[in-house]
C-alpha cells in the first residue's frame, strides 16, 4: 500500500469516531443533568442546562477533531 492510501485509511478511521464522540459528549450531559434533577428536585432545569453543555461539548470535540483531521 502506498502512503497516500494509508493516510486516506487513517483519516476515515479518525474521522468515523465523530459520531460517537458527540452522542456520548451529548449523552453524558444529559445523564448528568437527568441524576441531578433527581437528587435535587428541580426538574427539568438542571436536565437542560447539562444538555446544553453536552451539545457545546459535542460541537467543540467536533471542531477540535476537524483541526486535528485538517492536518493529517
Amino acid at each position: 500500500m502506498d502512503n497516500e492510501t494509508k493516510n486516506i485509511i487513517r483519516t476515515l478511521g479518525y474521522l468515523s469516531t465523530v459520531g460517537l464522540a458527540m452522542a456520548l459528549s451529548i449523552g453524558l450531559g444529559a445523564g448528568i443533568g437527568y441524576y441531578l434533577d433527581k437528587k435535587f428536585e428541580t426538574e427539568p432545569w438542571l436536565f437542560f442546562v447539562f444538555l446544553g453543555f453536552g451539545i457545546v461539548a459535542a460541537f467543540r470535540n467536533l471542531y477540535i477533531m476537524y483541526k486535528k483531521a485538517k492536518d493529517l
